[in-house]
């Protein structure tokens, strides 16, 4: 049974980050369907199939700790959309970050709050001691986020998740690098 209570994991000075309530689905169904920002993510998902990934994320929180969770702004509860740490197929020794937000709060700085709070959690709540990213080499606005987050390039590689066959390119923060990156 999944919990959809919306469990506050964390939050940062504009947002909340918590854990999905039902009656997000409606907007993050939305989110999934939109080509523009899933371009990079595999495409366009069905609601049946962006239920399943809220359900997941809710319950991989439950069970680790970790999760791809929804971003709120908290000034006014708008669902801006979501973001989190979780296990790559690819990469199982490793935590990765990853996000998405509805097209019109992007731009906000929003992606780059939410993922520096994750990485908080990864490194500090996690024990994690390198965090990496993926996405596809010409989605230039998450290699921004990435290299605001402190993290390098580190290569690129064929991947598959899932049946999800895509190139990527892959950038990385080690704990050390994190903590002197948090003293800027």
């Amino acid at each position: 049974m999944n919990r959809w209570e919306g469990q506050v994991v964390t939050t940062t000075e504009r947002l909340t980050l918590r854990t999905f309530r039902e009656d997000d689905l409606p907007q993050y169904a939305a989110l999934n369907a939109d080509p523009e920002v899933v371009e990079y993510l595999g495409g366009p998902l069905s609601r049946e199939g962006s239920d399943e990934i809220a359900a997941y994320a809710n319950d991989l929180w439950i069970r680790r700790g970790i999760g791809l969770l929804v971003v709120e702004r908290t000034a006014d509860g708008t669902f801006l959309g979501m973001c989190g740490v979780h296990v790559l197929h690819s990469y199982p020794d490793d935590l990765e970050a990853g996000w998405w937000l509805v097209r019109e709060h992007g731009g906000q700085g929003y992606a780059t709050e939410a993922a520096s709070a994750w990485l908080r959690i990864a490194f500090e709540d996690q024990a994690a001691e390198r965090v990496i990213s993926a996405t596809d080499p010409p989605n230039t606005r998450s290699i921004a986020v990435m290299e605001r987050l402190g993290m390098t390039y580190d290569h690129e590689a064929d991947l598959d998740e899932q049946g999800d066959r895509f190139h990527a390119v892959i950038h990385a923060i080690t704990r050390e690098r994190w903590i002197d990156h948090q003293a800027r």
